[in-house]
């Protein structure tokens, strides 16, 4: 396969001010995981989410993990946390030593399922447990029902992490996803909406909590009249360097743009492949803006799916199926799961006949029209 022609899935898309920027950044010697574009990317992420306080981390991860410590997850507490998502959001879990509880997803959102939630809360309310804190992933860039997620964690007392890695800029109603519950993540990765080549975000309302972040991502140093490395607590380094926030700060400018490309990409898929039976595309949640991160949808079974992914793969375009669940995963064959309802494994359907599509910003019209010719090729 050529690597000079392959279409792929969801590249890096620069704005070019990425570059001035960090020149900048080279030109004042600023390069360790301190200075003014750390900074100035902080305050920008606030301003543009709509949120008062945000810490820069090396990924979206060390976000997760740093937020599940801040929200008093200890070893053996329980964690509710996403079934449809990538592992990054559930590892965490176990980095605290905590054991997660996997929830489905719902048939019209894909993200966490109402019912299913309830039902876990109420189940482990009659058994005298309450769970730590609950991670609700937006998935594919669309936002779940965080309201409603919110409401049943706070009337349970259970911490909510609103982690929208795959979802800056998705909104339900007029807030961003990332901006409800205790704490929000977001994820800079090369594949993301936007990207600081590997990065990501811990948000909140509490400036305390965030300063608490930052201590720790810097290895929980304490504070000495001379300079001394003393610590009382284990710390980490999660920090953001700011070079990597220099590009950070070119992407989130361009961060609208970026999301109304990949929708018309979206929107190009579907009104062109129509008549392709075989295919349905990921719902609209319809309570706020998805930013279509990664076009998805289903066919009728997993061989077909298999077949098509295949097929684009000869004709050098990446694809991939959609994310297996954790619960379904070698890793947390253990761990507890709350199906959608009763007899209704939601994520594992959508795992079985569920794909991705090269969705990236920068995917030219005569690049989509070779994905679609391809997809139209396999079906007739």
């Amino acid at each position: 396969m050529s690597t000079q022609n392959r279409i792929l899935l969801s590249p890096p898309h620069m704005s070019g001010e990425e570059r001035t920027l960090v020149e900048g950044a080279f030109d004042s010697n600023w390069i360790a995981p301190v200075g003014p574009a750390v900074d100035a990317f902080e305050r920008e992420i606030c301003e543009t989410v709509g949120i008062e306080h945000a810490c820069a981390l090396s990924s979206g991860t060390a976000a997760i993990h740093l937020g599940l410590l801040l929200l008093g997850v200890q070893p053996g507490d329980l964690v509710l946390c996403s079934s449809m998502t990538f592992v990054a959001s559930a590892n965490p879990i176990l980095m605290c030593g905590a054991q997660p509880v996997f929830v489905d997803s719902d048939p019209e959102t894909w993200c966490m399922s109402v019912p299913a939630l309830k039902r876990v809360l109420n189940r482990l309310a009659e058994e005298g447990r309450t769970p730590r804190a609950c991670v609700a992933v937006s998935l594919y860039g669309q936002s779940a029902d965080l309201p409603t997620i919110e409401g049943l964690c706070s009337e349970h007392g259970v911490k909510l992490l609103d982690e929208a890695a795959e979802a800056l800029g998705a909104m339900h109603g007029d807030r961003m996803a990332g901006t409800f519950g205790d704490l929000g993540v977001y994820s800079f990765n090369g594949n993301k909406i936007i990207t600081t080549s590997g990065g990501g975000a811990l948000v909140g309302r509490d400036e305390a909590v965030i300063k608490k972040a930052r201590f720790l991502a810097t290895q929980a140093r304490d504070p000495s009249p001379i300079g001394a490395y003393e610590h009382s607590t284990t710390g980490f380094n999660y920090r953001l360097s700011n070079v990597l926030s220099a590009i950070g700060l070119g992407q989130l400018r361009v961060l609208e743009d970026r999301i109304e490309s990949r929708r018309r990409i979206f929107d190009r898929y579907q009104s062109e492949l129509v008549d392709i039976e075989e295919i349905s595309w990921m719902p609209d949640a319809g309570h706020g803006r998805s930013t279509r991160w990664l076009t998805c949808g289903l066919l009728r079974n997993q061989d077909q799916r298999d077949a098509l992914i295949t097929h684009l793969d000869e004709s050098d375009i990446e694809a991939r199926p959609a994310w297996k669940p954790m619960h379904l995963q070698p890793l947390f064959n253990e761990s507890a799961y709350e199906p959608h309802s009763n007899g209704d494994d939601v994520s594992s359907r959508l795992f079985a006949s569920g794909f991705c599509l090269p969705s990236g910003s920068s995917l030219s019209t005569d690049e989509q029209g070779r994905v679609i010719d391809s997809i139209r090729t396999f079906f007739h």
